[in-house]
Formats: structure tokens, sequence, C-alpha cells
């Protein structure tokens, strides 16, 4: 899909994105203290190359498509929850 996906859209898929990589990788903080342009690597969420895969899996099943780890764009989609939930709303199939 290419057309362009409303910012409501996206608005109303953080929660939902937020508790989802909190339950795939058991993490201590509450869905709602993710910030949704704070990066989830490095200083912001701390995650690391394999919180990504599992993160990728739990998408992949949940939303229908596969984010593949040879993808060029994936610095940028996984910058922060805003632009995983830009890119899930994009591409889901479900």
């Amino acid at each position: 899909m290419s057309e362009a996906i409303s910012p409501e859209i996206i608005e109303a898929l953080l929660p939902e994105v937020a508790e989802l990589i909190v339950t795939a990788l058991n993490l201590d903080v509450p869905p709602a203290d993710i910030e949704a342009d704070a990066p989830l690597f490095g200083d912001g969420l701390g995650l690391d190359s394999i919180d990504v895969l599992e993160i990728a899996l739990v998408i992949s099943k949940k939303y229908g498509f596969q984010l593949k780890s040879d993808n060029e764009d994936n610095l940028r989609i996984f910058s922060s929850l805003r632009a995983l939930s830009a890119h899930i709303a994009s591409q889901r199939t479900k």
C-alpha cells in the first residue's frame, strides 16, 4: 500500500502497538509511558536488535505482513513508536 495514512489512524494505533511491544518483550514499563516520538533504541526505550526481531515477529502475526531484517528502511521504521505505528498502518492486511 502506498496511500497516505491519516494522523488520526496512526494516533489510534499508538496504544495498541505500545501494548504489543511491552507484552512481547515483557518490559517493566506501562505502555502509556512509551513516548510516541522517543527513540526505541539507545536513550529511549533501550531496545536492541534481538528485541526488534521479537517485535517484528509479533507484528507479522498480528497485522499480517512481514518486517524483513534486510529492509533498508528498518532504522526509520523502528526509530520511534510513531514511526513503527505509521509503518504498520500503511502495511497491515488485518
